[in-house]
């Protein structure tokens, strides 16, 4: 991991002038010591820049008994490993200076590394393990850092889940994995606050590794309410397929159905596994809840399940659905449509005027294979700039993979587009531009639409691409 230098080497100055520790640096934030480190390397290398008396004034290997706080933090940072060395063995009197002590468990040289890590495995305990476990874990990345995690590890195991607490919501993910595997390994948790994390964590694998924890030994009936609940209503689509499949040796295989029109792909293939283990037909569930009269609550998971179980037969019930009222089912039965290889350009274009950008996002995706089938002039007229955005982007997409002068014409067109991304799609496209293979040679429009994007190509590569067009450079 790159570290900022230019914070360190001012905090360097200071600390060299002799302003206090903790006013120099956020002694809470382990990025602050890691750029101390580089950065008093840093401001004895460009020294000029700074203070010209701070090398000359620096201490020698044995002459550091007298050094405060500050300049021993410097010491522990120089440039001279004897230096470091000495400095490792003064800081005893200084506990501020134990992150530092962190980072000299990973010197390069090997004294020095001896001898911080012989004072962390003395110094560190339980709370000043927990304040530093930031700070050891990213070190812990590092060539020679795995020592720290090491002893972080055997002080932190014996902590009661109280003491890791402070951990589990820590704002840096490597430090939450790293406790909760702690939590897990010595089961200072039980299933059901296992659930609960896997339910509400935002990282995958902390969520991984609590529902998997969770699901872990199960017995009674008790247990598994507890411990099934959040997982079925969590909002990570892994949570809940997790739940979803333990719903079969939880004896619950009939409550998978509900979960046959999930929003998540992952989470469908699971019930289906489920209530094919039952007997059902998850095919024939999903053609019910698609022909139902009047269904105006039809979940779009349904649609698309539909097409990820069932047969080409099965698009003429995804057609009706093309006029669904719902926005999502649209959505997901052009999806649906486009899955069962059934996607009929003439039956699909008047969707990319749909009011809903995701129905037109997926109408441009199942129109992408019969794009150079589509009227150009009617693509064309969907780029101007009074259209929707997202049916200016389908427009654009289509001509796009059309190729040729229809594609460059588009892109062209659209350089002046009032929205900033679009305009950078239209200038990448035109910068990759080249002639195909059916292009009749020295078209005129060809060479017009290159001089009016001028600005994207250097004169040679204009050259160039209007040779390659049969026109004069």
């Amino acid at each position: 991991m790159r570290i900022d230098t230019g914070d360190g080497t001012a905090a360097a100055v200071r600390l060299a002038e002799g302003a206090p520790l903790r006013s120099t640096l956020d002694v809470a934030d382990p990025g602050d010591w890691l750029a101390l480190d580089a950065g008093v390397r840093e401001a004895v290398r460009y020294r000029s820049r700074f203070l010209p008396e701070w090398e000359h004034s620096a201490p020698l290997p044995g002459d550091l008994t007298q050094l405060g706080e500050s300049r021993l933090a410097l010491a522990l940072c120089h440039r001279d490993g004897r230096i470091r060395q000495e400095a490792v063995c003064r800081s005893t009197r200084y506990p501020g200076l134990l992150p530092l002590i962190v980072i000299r468990c990973a010197d390069w040289a090997g004294p020095v590394r001896e001898h911080a890590r012989r004072l962390l495995r003395e110094v560190l305990d339980m709370d000043s393990a927990v304040d530093l476990a930031p700070l050891i874990l990213r070190v812990g990345r590092r060539d020679r850092g795995a020592f720290g995690v090491e002893v972080l590890g055997e002080v932190l195991r014996r902590a009661s889940q109280a003491r890791l607490a402070a951990l589990f919501t820590a704002p840096d993910r490597t430090v939450r994995r790293f406790a909760y595997r702690l939590a897990v390994d010595s089961r200072l948790l039980r299933p059901a606050e296992l659930a609960r994390v896997a339910a509400q964590d935002e990282d995958t694998l902390v969520q991984d590794l609590c529902a998997t924890a969770a699901l872990t030994d199960l017995r009674d009936e008790e247990a598994y309410e507890d411990v099934l609940r959040p997982l079925l209503t969590a909002r990570s689509p892994r949570t809940r397929s997790a739940g979803v499949t333990t719903l079969r040796r939880a004896g619950r295989p009939e409550q998978a159905e509900s979960f046959l029109s999930d929003r998540s792909a992952l989470v469908r293939a699971c019930a289906r596994y489920v209530v094919r283990q039952l007997g059902g037909d998850p095919a024939a569930w999903y053609r019910q809840r698609c022909t139902a009269p009047d269904d105006a609550e039809l979940p779009p998971g349904a649609v698309i399940g539909l097409a990820e179980c069932g047969h080409r037969a099965d698009a003429g019930l995804l057609w009706p659905l093309l006029t669904h009222p719902a926005a999502g089912v649209r959505a997901r039965a052009v999806a649906g449509l486009r899955a069962l290889d059934r996607a009929d350009a003439e039956r699909l274009r008047p969707l990319l005027d749909d009011p809903a950008a995701g129905v037109v996002r997926e109408t441009a995706v199942a129109l992408l294979p019969s794009a150079k089938e589509l009227p150009a002039d009617w693509l064309l007229e969907r780029t101007r700039p009074e259209r929707p955005r997202h049916l200016r982007l389908a427009a654009f997409r289509l001509l796009d993979a059309r190729d040729g002068v229809v594609a460059l014409r588009a892109a062209v067109g659209l350089l002046e587009d009032p929205d900033m991304k679009l305009r950078t799609w239209a200038g990448q496209s035109v910068q990759r531009w080249h002639p195909s293979a059916d292009m009749r040679g020295g078209d005129a429009e060809v060479g017009e639409l290159l001089d009016r994007s001028r600005h994207l190509f250097s004169d040679y590569v204009l050259r160039r691409r209007k040779r390659e067009a049969g026109l004069d450079g």
